[in-house]
Order: C-alpha cells, then sequence, then structure tokens
C-alpha cells in the first residue's frame, strides 16, 4: 500500500477508535465494565500503530459485539 492510502487506513481507524471510546464513554453501563471495554479499546489501539488493517477488523468486530449487548466479564481482559 502507498503511503497515501496508508495514511487513509491510519485516519479511518483512528476515526473509528473514537467513535468507539464515545460509545463506552456513554454507555449506561457499570464503571468496572466500562473499564474493560476501555483496555479493549486500547489494546486495538497498539495494535493500529503495527497493522492498521488487522485492528480496524478487531474494532468492527467490537463495536459490532458491544451494539448487540455483548460484552466482556469485567474481571477478565
Amino acid at each position: 500500500m502507498d503511503g497515501d492510502g496508508q495514511l487513509r487506513e491510519y485516519e479511518a481507524v483512528a476515526a473509528r477508535l473514537k467513535e468507539a471510546h464515545a460509545l463506552v464513554r456513554n454507555a449506561p453501563v457499570p464503571d468496572g465494565l466500562r473499564v474493560a471495554l476501555t483496555r479493549k479499546l486500547l489494546v486495538i489501539t497498539a495494535a493500529a500503530r503495527h497493522d492498521a488493517g488487522a485492528a480496524a477488523e478487531r474494532l468492527e468486530r467490537f463495536i459490532r459485539d458491544f451494539e448487540q449487548g455483548r460484552f466482556p466479564d469485567p474481571g477478565t481482559d
């Protein structure tokens, strides 16, 4: 992928991450669950630095699960 294409991919992932963080921040969930969800987003953010495509897939899966009410156990990462 050329430099411009890679930059656009990173920008798209960054925008979706921002949306996902807003979803988690505004969700009516217990604090422990909010922390677990935020940790998952931080892991995806770190992964994006190495492979934006894979991170985008993980992020879409996270958002889909979140919107369908499938949440992680707050006691696990």
